[in-house]
C-alpha cells in the first residue's frame, strides 16, 4: 500500500484545506465588518454605536427613568451582558461612565451616582459602588420605542429582542458628538449646541434647499461640554461643508493685575484635555526653562468648575508667558473633525452638516409615520369594540336574555355574534363587560370615546396622506425638545485664525451713546458720560453743533449691536454700533456720508438698533411723516447691502420718519404735532414685501404731521410719555386711548399751548420704569432725568416743565435710556 504523503485527510471531519491569503483575507474582512458595524461606528439616524444604545435599552427594560431611584451599576452592567452585549464588563461600564459625566457629553445621557471619574483622569469607582439611572433627555432618545417606530432583531442567543436604531427625537449623533477607532478608519464628531441644532434643523424643514454654509447661520460651530474658545470661522465653515476639518481650540484665559505682580487665570480648558497632564506639562515646563515667568501654580478647580491660578514674577510680560503656554501645552489644542457614520447601519461614509441633518429629519419623518400607524390601528382596534359594547348597551335586554339563555360561555358568544351581528372580538368584549357599564354616566362615557376614536383616526388618517403634515409634526416636536432642553452656548467663536483677529474680536463689548444730528454728523460716547439729575435742571453742553445744526437722535447701545439707518427717501442701511466714530461730549462727530452710501438730499430719519442681548422683533414697523404705516417682516432686512435697501414706497412729498421693532400682536400709537394721538391694532397693518407703499395709519391736518410712533406691549399697555417743543412733559396711561380703526384723527394726547409747544416726541414706558429720559435741546443743552419723576397726568393737560431752556431754544432730541 503506498504511503500517504499527505498528513491531513480532506475527507476527515469538517477539515478543509485552503490557502493561507484566501483565509486570512476572508477572516480579515470579516473582522473589520464585525468592528465597523456592531462596536466602533455610530449609526447616523440615532448617533449611537451598538453598545450605547444597548446600555440605554438595557436601563429603560429595567425601568431606570428618570423619575425613578438610582440602582447599582453593576444591575446595569450585568444585564447589558447578560441579554445584549456579549463583550467584557470593563467595556460595557467604561461606556457608560463616558455616558455619564458632563465633561465629556454636552448633554449626559445617564444620571451617575457616586464618582464617576474627573477632569483630572480620575477612574470611575467600580460599578458595584456606583449608581445610575436615565437622564431626562436620554428618554427623548427612547420615546415611542413601544408604538413600533423601529424594528427590532434577535440578540446574541436568540432569546430577546432588541432595538436595530433607536426612535430618537433628538439629534444625538452632531448633539454629543463620537470617536471612534475602526479597522481601516475612525470618526471624530464634535458636541453641538441643541438649541442651535433644531434652529438648523427647522430650517431644513422649512427650505430643503438649504446648503451647509446657510445652515451655519444657525449652527454656527461645536459647542465643548468644557468650554473654550474656537478660531477661524472659515476651517468650521470647511468642516462642515465636507466632513473633514481641523478646528482650534484655546483655554479660555484672563489676564488679571494684582497688587505687586500679574496672574494668569484660566477658567475653562480644551475638550477632551486632561486637567492633571496639563498642570503637569505646565510644571515641567517651568522646571526645563522653556516657559520664564512663571512663579507659582495653583488648581483651584472645584464641584463650580476650573480655575488655574498661575502667579507670574514682577518683571515677567504676561501675554508673553501666555502665548508661550499655547505653543508648548495642550492650552492650545487641535480638534480633527471627521464625520463617519453609518447610513442605515451598515454602510460607512463621511457626511457633512447638512448630510447628517438630512439622515435624522428623514428617519424623524419614518418614526412618525411608523407612530401614527401604529396608533392609528389601535384606535380603529377600540373602535371596533366599542362600536360593539355601544350596540350591546341599545340592546342591553335581549343581550342580557341571550346570555342567561346560554349554556356556557361559549354558546353565548356564539349566540351574540349570531344574533348581533358582532364580531368575536366585540362578543368577547360584551361578555367582559361589567354591570357598572350599565348606568347612565358609563354608557356616556363610552358614546364620547367612541366619538374621541373616531376623531382620532380621521387625524391620523388625514395626517399620514400629507407628507407636509408629517414634516410640520416633526418640526413641532424638535420646538418642544428646545424649550425643555436648550441651553446656552458654552463655547466662544472668533472669526479670525489664532493670531488674526476680526475688528469685532479686537472691540471690547461697552454700553454707549450714539447720537446724530439733523445735519448729518454722527458720534458715540460712553453711556456714563451723561449724568442724571433732578427734573427741571438746566443740564450741561452735549455736543458742540455747527449754526443752525441740531441733535435729532440719541440712542443707547452696545458697541457689539448692529444698526439700520432708514432715510428720508425709504432706505436702510446697516453698520456696527462701534463703527461710528468715537468721541467726546463736545465734539461734534463725523458726517454720516462717510460710511453710508447717501444720495443727494438723503438723511437719516430713523435709526433702529438690533440689540444682541435681546430677541429679534417678528416684524418692523415703519411711519412716514404724512402717517402712511407699514409693516415688514425682520427677515427681508437679513442681509442689508452696503448701499442700501429700499424698504418703502413714498408718495411725492412724504418721508419715511419712524421704525419701531414689533412681535406682531401689539398696538401701534401715533402722534402728530397738533397734539392728537390715535392707537389701534397692528392687525389692522397686514404685512407688507419691502417694496410696497404701505396703508393710511392717521388723518392729519395739512400744517401739521406725525411726530413720533410707537407700539404697545399687549402685557404691559404702560404710559404715553409726551414731550412740547418749549421743554414741557407728562405721562399719561394707555388705556385712556381707546382702541380705533386706523386711518382716523385720533383724541387728544397734550393740550398744545404757546407754552408747551407744539408736541416732539412721544415714547411708550412703563409705569415702574427705573430707566431715564434724556433732553437735547437745539442749541446743544442736554439734560437726562429719571422717568419716574416725571408725573402722570389726564390726555387734556399740557404737563409740566421737565427741561429749563434760554430764550429761543427748543428741544430737538428725546430719548429714553
Amino acid at each position: 500500500m503506498a504511503k500517504d504523503n499527505n498528513p491531513i485527510n480532506p475527507n476527515i471531519g469538517t477539515v478543509k484545506l485552503r490557502l493561507l491569503e484566501d483565509e486570512m483575507r476572508e477572516s480579515y474582512l470579516d473582522y473589520a465588518m464585525s468592528v465597523i458595524v456592531s462596536r466602533a461606528l455610530p449609526d447616523v439616524r440615532d448617533g449611537l454605536k451598538p453598545v450605547h444604545r444597548r446600555i440605554l435599552y438595557s436601563m429603560y427594560e429595567l425601568g431606570l427613568r428618570a423619575t425613578a431611584k438610582h440602582r447599582k451599576s453593576a444591575t446595569v452592567v450585568g444585564d447589558v451582558l447578560g441579554k445584549y452585549h456579549p463583550h467584557g464588563d470593563a467595556a460595557v461600564y467604561d461606556s457608560m461612565v463616558h455616558l455619564a459625566q458632563d465633561f465629556s457629553m454636552r448633554y449626559p445621557l445617564v444620571n451617575g451616582q457616586g464618582n464617576f471619574g474627573s477632569l483630572d483622569g480620575d477612574p470611575a469607582a467600580a460599578y458595584r459602588y456606583t449608581e445610575a439611572k436615565l437622564t431626562p433627555i436620554a428618554e427623548e432618545i427612547l420615546a415611542d420605542i413601544d408604538k413600533d417606530t423601529v424594528n427590532f432583531r434577535d440578540n446574541f442567543d436568540g432569546r430577546f429582542k432588541e432595538p436595530v436604531v433607536m426612535p430618537t427625537r433628538i439629534p444625538q449623533l452632531l448633539m454629543n458628538g463620537t470617536l471612534g477607532i475602526a479597522v481601516g478608519m475612525a470618526t471624530d464628531i464634535p458636541p453641538h449646541n441643541l438649541g442651535e441644532l433644531i434652529d438648523g434643523l427647522s430650517a431644513l424643514i422649512d427650505d430643503p434647499e438649504l446648503t451647509s454654509d446657510d445652515l451655519m447661520e444657525f449652527i454656527k460651530g461645536p459647542d465643548f461640554p468644557t468650554g473654550g474658545i474656537i478660531y477661524d470661522w472659515q476651517a468650521i465653515k470647511h468642516a462642515y461643508a465636507t466632513g473633514k476639518g481641523a478646528m482650534v481650540v484655546r483655554a479660555k484665559t484672563e489676564i488679571v493685575e494684582g497688587k505687586n505682580n500679574f496672574q494668569i487665570i484660566i477658567s475653562e480648558i480644551p475638550y477632551r484635555v486632561n486637567k492633571a497632564t496639563l498642570l503637569e506639562k505646565f510644571a515641567e515646563l517651568v522646571r526645563d526653562k522653556k516657559v520664564d515667568g512663571i512663579r507659582d501654580l495653583r488648581d483651584e478647580s472645584d464641584k463650580d468648575g476650573v480655575r488655574i491660578v498661575i502667579d507670574l514674577k514682577r518683571e515677567s510680560v504676561p501675554n508673553k508667558v501666555l502665548n508661550q503656554l499655547f505653543k508648548y501645552t495642550q492650552l492650545q489644542d487641535t480638534f480633527h473633525m471627521n464625520a463617519l457614520a453609518l447610513i442605515d447601519g451598515l454602510e460607512p461614509q463621511v457626511l457633512n452638516l447638512k448630510d447628517i441633518l438630512e439622515h435624522f429629519l428623514k428617519h424623524r419623518v419614518e418614526v412618525v409615520s411608523r407612530r401614527s400607524r401604529f396608533e392609528l390601528q389601535r384606535a380603529r382596534e377600540r373602535e371596533h369594540i366599542l362600536e360593539g359594547l355601544k350596540k350591546a348597551l341599545d340592546n342591553i335586554d335581549k343581550v342580557i336574555a341571550t346570555i342567561k339563555k346560554s349554556k356556557d360561555r361559549d354558546e353565548a358568544r356564539v349566540a351574540l355574534i349570531k344574533n348581533f351581528k358582532l364580531s368575536e372580538i366585540q362578543a368577547n368584549a360584551i361578555l367582559e363587560m361589567r354591570l357598572q357599564s350599565l348606568a347612565g354616566l358609563e354608557r356616556q362615557k363610552i358614546d364620547d370615546e367612541l366619538k374621541e376614536k373616531k376623531d382620532l383616526i380621521a387625524y391620523l388618517e388625514d395626517l399620514l396622506k400629507s407628507p407636509k403634515k408629517i414634516a410640520a409634526m416633526v418640526k413641532k416636536e424638535l420646538v418642544e425638545i428646545r424649550e425643555k432642553y436648550a441651553d446656552e452656548r458654552r463655547t466662544k467663536l472668533v472669526k479670525g485664525g489664532v493670531g488674526e483677529f476680526s475688528e469685532e474680536d479686537l472691540i471690547p463689548e461697552a454700553d454707549v451713546i450714539f447720537q446724530i444730528t439733523e445735519g448729518g454728523y454722527v458720534k458715540r460716547v460712553p453711556a456714563t458720560i451723561y449724568k442724571t439729575q433732578g427734573r427741571g435742571g438746566k443740564g450741561v453742553i452735549g455736543q458742540s453743533l455747527k449754526e443752525e445744526d441740531v441733535v435729532r437722535y440719541v440712542r443707547q447701545a452696545n458697541t457689539h449691536d448692529d444698526i439700520l439707518f432708514f432715510t428720508n427717501s425709504g432706505k436702510v442701511f446697516q453698520t456696527k454700533v462701534y463703527e461710528l466714530p468715537e468721541g467726546s461730549r463736545t465734539s461734534k462727530g463725523s458726517a454720516l456720508v462717510n460710511f453710508l452710501q447717501l444720495g443727494p438730499n438723503e438723511q437719516v430719519t430713523a435709526v433702529y438698533t438690533l440689540y444682541k442681548k435681546d430677541a429679534r422683533p417678528k416684524f418692523l414697523v415703519m411711519a412716514t411723516r404724512q402717517g402712511v404705516i407699514k409693516k415688514t417682516a425682520m427677515e427681508d432686512f437679513a442681509n442689508v447691502r452696503r448701499s442700501g435697501l429700499i424698504v418703502i414706497k413714498l408718495q411725492k412729498e412724504d418721508a419715511l420718519e419712524f421704525v419701531k421693532g414689533s412681535f406682531g400682536d401689539g398696538n401701534i400709537i401715533l402722534s402728530a404735532s397738533d397734539g392728537q394721538a390715535i392707537r389701534f391694532s397692528e392687525k389692522d397693518v397686514r404685512g407688507m414685501g419691502r417694496a410696497a407703499a404701505g396703508v393710511r395709519g392717521m388723518k392729519i391736518k395739512k400744517e401739521h404731521h406725525i411726530t413720533s410712533m410707537d407700539i404697545v406691549d399687549p402685557k404691559d399697555l404702560g404710559e404715553l410719555l409726551i414731550i412740547g417743543q418749549n421743554g414741557y412733559g407728562k405721562r399719561t396711561e394707555v388705556k385712556e386711548f381707546k382702541v380705533q380703526h386706523r386711518g382716523g384723527s385720533g383724541i387728544k394726547a397734550m393740550q398744545v399751548t404757546g407754552k408747551t409747544g407744539r408736541v416732539v416726541a412721544s415714547f411708550i414706558v412703563s409705569s415702574e420704569s427705573e430707566k431715564d429720559l434724556v433732553l437735547l435741546s437745539k442749541q446743544g443743552q442736554a439734560i437726562r432725568v429719571p422717568l419716574k419723576t416725571i408725573p402722570t397726568l389726564g390726555r387734556a393737560t399740557q404737563g409740566v416743565r421737565i427741561m429749563k431752556l434760554e430764550i429761543g431754544d427748543s428741544i430737538a432730541s428725546v430719548t429714553v435710556i
